[in-house]
């Protein structure tokens, strides 16, 4: 039985079969960059986020499988036996609980340092395009789905809860881009565009910590995290402090390596452990702010 069940969200995982289309994408867009005489592609760039994606994808096979099992254990506690069955309707339900989920996990991997520490890798890269997608982080699959074992407890299976997943996945691919401007009003006012995850990618300080979504924008215009992107303010991509490397092993660790420093300088206990827990940026000093004190420092030029 167990085997089973192991095979079957192997081979239903819809990420495996996305992965050529991916590529054809990034290849019709190195095309039109080409053509526009864009400049977005840099090859070592392109090569690190390519090697972080690949990295992510052999960690996540445990990480995933752990989760998965979990998942299904809880499952003989759930709530609500019908969605036992693979309705239809449950999808839809399915849909918005994992849109929600996906929305508290990216939004809390911007306001915790440790988890932080995780998910910076995915905006360390000073070039925005459908590659950058892929620089997956190596270390926020050991948590990431933490957001998600609610839903089992509600009564969703846990081969949906997955399949789910990945196909929040697969579309937030297409939304790594600057080729695509601005969508018709409908579908910005509902759904995560590119013209809204490239405010997400932003280093500007009065873009930073904003546009959290996965398919929906409507969790961040709900949660006050939503922000138009300007056009008479352009993009600036990467991190407030760039790392300027393409060394996968140092696009993964380098804020780890951040937090242990400042731990090891601060004077009290609670001041380590807010290193830790904290917004990144948070000092005890005043050496460094958050991106709530950069803004309320900047918020008259804005």
């Amino acid at each position: 039985m167990w085997e089973a069940v192991v095979l079957l969200f192997d081979t239903t995982n819809p990420v495996l079969y996305a992965i050529p289309f991916f590529f054809l994408l990034i290849g019709v867009e190195l095309y039109v960059s080409y053509r526009d005489r864009m400049d977005i592609y840099e090859t070592k760039d392109t090569m690190a986020s390519l090697t972080m994606g690949l990295g992510s994808a052999f960690i996540d096979v445990f990480t995933k499988s752990v989760a998965f099992f979990i998942m299904l254990w809880l499952y003989q506690f759930r709530i609500f036996e019908d969605l036992l069955a693979f309705h239809w309707w449950a999808w839809v339900l399915l849909f918005f609980a994992d849109d929600f989920s996906f929305y508290w996990h990216h939004r809390s991997s911007h306001s915790v340092r440790l988890l932080w520490a995780a998910h910076v890798n995915h905006h360390s890269s000073q070039r925005y395009h459908l590659a950058t997608a892929l620089r997956q982080s190596w270390t926020e699959l050991f948590y990431k789905y933490f957001f998600y074992m609610w839903l089992a407890l509600l009564g969703f299976h846990p081969i949906m809860i997955i399949t789910q997943i990945a196909i929040s996945l697969i579309y937030q691919f297409w939304i790594h881009t600057q080729t695509i401007g601005k969508l018709p009003f409908p579908i910005e006012f509902v759904f995560n565009t590119p013209s809204h995850h490239r405010v997400h990618h932003a280093s500007n300080v009065e873009y930073l910590d904003r546009n959290h979504a996965g398919i929906l924008i409507i969790w961040d215009r709900i949660f006050g995290t939503f922000k138009e992107e300007n056009p008479q303010i352009p993009v600036v991509y990467g991190i407030v402090q760039n790392i300027n490397t393409n060394n996968p092993l140092k696009i993964a660790t380098h804020e780890f390596i951040g937090i242990w420093q400042d731990v090891r300088r601060a004077p009290t206990l609670s001041d380590k452990l807010r290193y830790i827990f904290n917004p990144p940026g948070w000092s005890h000093d005043g050496s460094k702010l958050t991106t709530k004190e950069m803004q309320e420092e900047t918020a008259d030029s804005y």
